[in-house]
């Protein structure tokens, strides 16, 4: 994971992963650990509710491309409802 907290030097030759976030919506029990330990700031709890009546997190629109794969999402769900797959820069998923 390369998230940096000050510019590296050579910041032109490294190239920053980037993820796409995925829910399992049925899954989610609303706890909101995923949005609360996001280091990028990507997620938020949404209006909308799952068929528990849980309401589940979403990205944050405008911060699609800002997630940079770093599964801590994945690691810290108790309930194993979100999940990253690393983003190939297309729009289609």
């Amino acid at each position: 994971m390369r998230v940096f907290a000050r510019t590296p030097l050579d910041i032109s030759k490294v190239i920053v992963p980037r993820g796409q976030v995925h829910l399992i919506p049925e899954r989610c029990k609303g706890c909101e650990i995923c949005v609360q330990f996001c280091p990028q700031n990507v997620l938020c709890i949404s209006e909308e509710r799952n068929q528990k009546g849980y309401r589940i997190p979403m990205v944050i629109p405008g911060k699609e491309t800002e997630c940079v794969n770093c599964e801590f999402c994945t690691l810290v769900c108790p309930e194993f409802a979100i999940f990253t797959l690393p983003w190939n820069g297309d729009h289609d998923g």
